[in-house]
Order: C-alpha cells, then sequence, then structure tokens
C-alpha cells in the first residue's frame, strides 16, 4: 500500500492523515497507515530481538491509554478499546479489550434478529433468512419424550446441500477465534450441539453475527461466505457439515482478497 506522504516521528512511519492524541508513545519503526485514530497515553512497545515493530493498518482506531505490543499487526478497521493491552494480533473490523485484549465483537456488524421462541412457548420451526446473501438460521423441531428430547433435519431439503464431510471443534479457549475463512465452492452448516458459541457471517457488504445455543439451531454459510467463529463457551461443542471433501484450494483465507472476488460476484 502506497504510504506516501508519510511524516517519521521518532523513527516511526506516519502517514499524514494519522491523528495522534497527546502522550502517545510511538516506538522506533511503528507503522500507522492512513486514517488511524490513537488516543492519548498510548503506548507502542519497543521491538525486542527479532521481533518486528506493530503494524496498524487503514482506518484503525486504538482508545486512551492502550498498549500495544511490538510484532503484532493491527488490520483494517480494527478497534482497540481504551486500556486495553493487545499482545496478539487482531483480524480486520474485530474490536478487542481487556488485559490481555481479547475479541468482543466486530464493527459493522448486525445482530441476528431471530426469535427465540414460537408463540406457543415452545421452540420455533422454520427457516429465516438474513440481510447477508444466502445465509439463513434454521430452526428443527424438538420432540420432546420422558426417555429425552429428539431434534432433526433433512439434508438436501431442509438443509440446502447433501453433506460429504462433517468435522467438530471443541475445547476451544474462551478468547480464542477460529474460521476466518470464506470458500469459493464448498457449502457448510453449523449447529452447537453442546454450549455456545458466537458466528459472525460476512458477504463483503454485510456482516451479521448469530449466536448457536441451542443443538435445534443451525446456521447454513453458502460458498463465498466469510465466516468466523468466537465466543465459546468452556463446554462449547461445534458440528459443521462440508458439501465438499478437504481441498486446501477452496480456502480463500485473506480478507482483502475475499473482499475483492465478492465484490466481482
Amino acid at each position: 500500500m502506497n504510504l506516501d506522504p508519510v511524516t517519521e516521528q521518532t523513527g516511526a512511519i506516519v502517514h499524514e492523515s494519522v491523528v495522534l492524541a497527546s502522550g502517545v508513545a510511538l516506538a522506533a519503526g511503528t507503522l500507522l497507515q492512513e486514517g488511524v485514530r490513537v488516543g492519548p497515553h498510548v503506548v507502542f512497545v519497543a521491538a525486542q530481538g527479532d521481533e518486528r515493530p506493530a503494524q496498524v493498518q487503514r482506518c484503525v482506531s486504538i482508545g486512551a491509554n492502550a498498549t500495544i505490543y511490538a510484532g503484532i499487526v493491527l488490520a483494517a478497521k480494527a478497534v482497540v478499546r481504551p486500556g486495553a493491552v493487545v499482545t496478539r494480533s487482531v483480524p480486520p473490523g474485530a474490536i478487542v479489550e481487556g488485559n490481555p485484549a481479547i475479541i468482543v465483537g466486530y464493527v459493522d456488524t448486525l445482530a441476528g434478529s431471530f426469535s427465540a421462541t414460537a408463540d406457543s412457548g415452545r421452540p420455533p420451526v422454520g427457516i429465516d433468512t438474513s440481510p447477508v446473501r444466502g445465509v439463513s438460521l434454521h430452526h428443527f423441531p424438538v420432540i420432546p419424550d420422558l426417555r429425552g428430547s429428539l431434534t432433526v433435519g433433512e439434508f438436501a431439503k431442509e438443509i440446502p446441500f447433501a453433506p460429504l464431510r462433517y468435522f467438530m471443534v471443541f475445547d476451544v479457549p474462551s478468547r480464542e477465534v477460529r474460521g476466518e475463512h470464506a470458500h469459493r465452492e464448498c457449502h457448510q452448516f453449523l449447529i452447537c450441539v453442546r454450549g455456545s458459541c458466537a458466528v459472525v457471517a460476512d458477504d463483503g457488504r454485510n456482516r451479521m453475527e448469530v449466536t448457536l445455543d441451542a443443538p435445534h439451531k443451525g446456521l447454513y454459510l453458502p460458498p463465498m461466505t466469510w465466516g468466523v467463529q468466537y465466543k465459546y463457551s468452556a463446554d462449547a461443542l461445534l458440528l459443521v457439515f462440508a458439501s465438499h471433501h478437504y481441498d486446501n484450494a477452496d480456502y480463500i483465507r485473506n480478507y482483502a482478497e475475499f473482499l475483492e472476488l465478492a465484490a466481482q460476484r
């Protein structure tokens, strides 16, 4: 990315559009791209040994009194809340807070406006569409019984593909983020069969977050949907059905590349 024109402050590379509040401590080599806003008394820790200085990409916002460690990248449009201590790289559009900082949300994200119960007081049954292209939340029937309850869904009927593969994600520490990729051709269907997790679905124009917290709720992600899973509960077990066998070439792991391909579609 072209950073010209730039100014140099204490050995840092700072684009002319960057807004720096008073008391900011910039370590040598720190890179601040266009549109970055840095609050008062933010500290960028100096690199040690083979570490690289921190890189702050375009339109990142950093709140007052935050600490940014060397060797990390704050990706485009990330938000660092006041007082956060950022020790790991932050993905595009993520909101982080705490010490150490963890992801607590994503910018420009719509909450899934899906009803939790039907008028009867039982879980709803049916399919809810969403503002994200092709993404839908599925509510499957629950059949209660003295011997235990049952829920069921049918592939290629209620779920719009027949699976060739499944995988399960579990024992995820609460601060960790999974996914962060899209598929070119593969369809996915996600059910959190135990515990809960949040899923962010992004089509390059609209972004939505849905909480999966029951075995009778499933989320359909069509191809060319950027998916992120986070906020895992300690007991979470996420079951994912996929329409294709594993193929590394089907993955898009760079968000900027995904946005470019999504715009072409």
